[in-house]
């Protein structure tokens, strides 16, 4: 049986460092990560993300955003994994459509979220036919926290960041609407900090494991 697992995070929250011990632990997995950087559409998120779309209306930018992220996602399922999902092999995602409700979401007023929610699935599940996930798992790291982390992974050049990572402001509405589509769709939550610091690797990957490994059997 086919089974698709995602793991979401905000920037800072390890996501990389546990899709690395992921990959030891589980040999019989195939992983994706997206954005798929180094495809034509990735080409695009990245030109994106340096700002040059100078997209200043957000209302727009949610769905115009969404739509290319999503692009990506569909390429790379018709032209990468698709096939290896279909044959029953486990597939690991790291970000998946969970980071267009995450990342763009947060543009729109909170009473637009349940309906840029309804639109983001349609768009991506019914119009688009990605594969539903069977397990969501969100690495939950309080923003104070992974601006540290972060700022240690740059050698403190705070420049290296890219315009969402060092919004701060925007990262804890991402943090705020992370939760609440968790809360809607049933996401899985691991608490990856304690008293204002970050939990161990090994304890966060244990967790970790524990849930993917009751989900793929």
């Amino acid at each position: 049986m086919s089974k698709l697992i995602v793991i979401e995070g905000l920037d800072g929250s390890g996501k990389s460092t546990q899709l690395e011990l992921l990959r030891k632990n589980l040999p019989d997995a195939h992983f994706i990560t997206f954005p798929c950087y180094e495809s034509e559409s990735g080409r695009i998120i990245s030109a994106y993300l340096r700002g040059e779309f100078d997209e200043k209306d957000p209302n727009k930018s949610a769905y115009s955003a969404s739509i290319m992220y999503a692009v990506d996602r569909y390429t790379s399922f018709r032209t990468h994994w698709g096939a290896l999902y279909e044959s029953g092999r486990p597939v690991i995602s790291a970000r998946y459509v969970s980071s267009n409700a995450v990342y763009q979401m947060t543009k729109l007023d909170e009473a637009e979220w349940e309906s840029y929610l309804d639109w983001l699935t349609d768009l991506e599940y019914k119009k688009l036919g990605m594969p539903e996930p069977d397990l969501t798992i969100f690495l939950d790291m309080p923003t104070d926290v992974s601006q540290k982390l972060l700022s240690g992974r740059y050698g403190g050049d705070e420049s290296k960041k890219d315009i969402h990572e060092r919004d701060t402001a925007y990262l804890r509405r991402c943090r705020d609407a992370a939760l609440y589509a968790a809360s809607r769709y049933g996401w899985d939550v691991i608490p990856c900090s304690k008293d204002g610091e970050p939990k161990s690797i090994d304890e966060i990957n244990s967790t970790l494991m524990q849930k993917i490994r009751n989900c793929i059997g």
